[in-house]
């Protein structure tokens, strides 16, 4: 158990990261940025990168406007460029003291298709952002802070990871390669740091509005808890990931799809 999990904190509440640092990649919108808002409130300071300077100044605005007291600093990042990855966790040291809490959320899919369609350069932009970014990031929280303090990692992979999809099969190759090094990295980083990944079904953001707002009713028909996931609840579950409540835990995937994996295969409703 890492050391910042047993410092008296409550496990849960207000309190439950008091004074610990996070940085959330793709933090300025939709799952990003709820999870920075659970994790201020929670007692965090938040950093969240991001592409766009607009959108984080925006972010930065709305997290300070919502609850919680912790510090909100911003940094323009490219998730998949190492180099933007060491100049932002060197510059949340240098800030703060320390790396407690990293979020791997940022994700691209610029390619949607059968497989044998998939041409090179937009394979390699995929893989470079949620499969390599997700190297990056962490060996540059490990270097900077967390192999001499310790941790936690928190990878946002996709409940496409786990199960096969007509339009967008090479984005959940690479969601399915972040849960395997999920479990790589929790055995190579530990006892200092814990690496956990979350796999979210349909989630109701905006970048997702076009998918999920026509077809919300056919959707939602044969899932077991009858209604597509929301930012909140992939909120609480990075909580949960990040905080002690999950001390004993690393190298596991938080499935988040409303019981849609659980559905019996040729059962009509």
């Amino acid at each position: 158990m890492n050391r910042h999990e047993t410092d008296g904190q409550s496990l849960y509440g207000r309190q439950a990261l008091g004074g610990r640092v996070a940085v959330i990649t793709g933090g300025s919108r939709g799952i990003g940025l709820g999870i920075a808002k659970a994790y201020r409130e929670a007692g965090a300071h938040v950093v969240v990168a991001a592409r766009k300077p607009d959108g984080l100044a925006a972010a930065r605005e709305e997290l300070l406007r919502a609850k919680g007291d912790g510090e909100v600093h911003e940094v323009v990042a490219n998730a998949g460029e190492p180099e933007d990855a060491e100049r932002c966790v060197e510059e949340t040291v240098s800030r703060f003291g320390r790396l407690d809490i990293l979020v791997n959320n940022a994700a691209t899919n610029p390619y949607m298709g059968d497989l044998l369609g998939l041409d090179l350069p937009r394979a390699e932009k995929t893989v470079r952002v949620n499969q390599y970014g997700m190297i990056a990031w962490t060996r540059s929280a490990w270097q900077a802070s967390m192999r001499e303090h310790g941790g936690s990692v928190v990878n946002i992979a996709s409940v496409g990871g786990l199960i096969v999809d007509p339009h967008i099969g090479w984005y959940n190759a690479t969601k399915a390669a972040m849960l395997h090094m999920t479990r790589q990295l929790a055995y190579e980083l530990g006892p200092l740091v814990r690496v956990n990944a979350i796999a979210p079904g349909l989630i109701k953001t905006e970048l997702a509005r076009a998918v999920w707002e026509p077809r919300e009713p056919v959707l939602t028909a044969r899932l077991p808890l009858r209604r597509l996931g929301t930012v909140e609840d992939v909120a609480h579950a990075a909580l949960f990931l990040a905080s002690g409540a999950s001390s004993w835990m690393t190298g596991q995937t938080l499935v988040l799809d409303g019981g849609a994996t659980v559905l019996p295969i040729g059962v009509e409703e």
